[in-house]
Formats: structure tokens, sequence, C-alpha cells
């Protein structure tokens, strides 16, 4: 004689291992470790700091460089059709 299994039981423990296995899978997939991703904002972080140290002070005020030389004409602007 066999033993006595309860069904209902059997079917959630499989289903617990397939669900663990799948956990897994999609863990080593897209996962990242807490380490990881405070590292990736940390060099974000870095990278902001560089570049804002990198950039040039623009007057807001006064908008774009003026590209003009000095004593020439601006370049002729052709009115829309």
């Amino acid at each position: 004689m066999g033993e006595i299994v309860n069904l209902r039981q059997a079917r959630k423990a499989k289903a617990r291992v397939v669900a663990a296995e799948t956990a897994a899978v999609r863990r080593a997939q897209f996962g990242r470790s807490k380490a990881g991703v405070a590292g990736e904002k940390a060099e974000r972080a870095r990278a902001a700091r560089v570049l804002d140290g990198a950039l040039l002070e623009v007057d807001v005020k006064s908008g774009p460089a003026d590209e003009t030389v000095p004593g020439e004409p601006s370049p002729p602007t052709q009115p829309f059709p």
C-alpha cells in the first residue's frame, strides 16, 4: 500500500518549486544587487558633477552669442512665401 498524499498540498508544493525556479532565472536575467544599483547611482551623480563643472556659463538674458563679425553686414533673411 502506498503513502496517503494530500493532492492539494502536493499541487501547491509543485507550484512553489516551479515559482522558485522561475524567480531564480529572472533574478539572474534582470536583477541587480543593491551594491550594483548604488554604484550606478553614484556613477551617474559623478558624471553629472563633471558635466556641470565643464559647463560654460551662458547669460540667459542676452541669449546665444552673436556669431557675426563687427562691422560686417548680417546675412540676408529670406521671407516666408
